[in-house]
């Protein structure tokens, strides 16, 4: 079965790591906190062409 959930603990509760991104699932908020996945929603992607002879 599936899990709706946007963080799962097993044999643990609340153990938090700045590094994971949290939140963001269902009903909860928009988009995500923490993790590089945060980041996305500062950042552009960018084309950059350089000529190099």
């Amino acid at each position: 079965r599936k899990i709706r959930a946007g963080s799962v603990w097993v044999n643990t509760y609340h153990a938090i790591d700045p590094a994971v991104p949290f939140g963001g699932y269902k009903m909860s908020g928009y988009g995500r906190e923490g993790g590089a996945e945060h980041l996305d929603e500062y950042l552009n992607t960018k084309g950059v062409f350089i000529k190099i002879d």
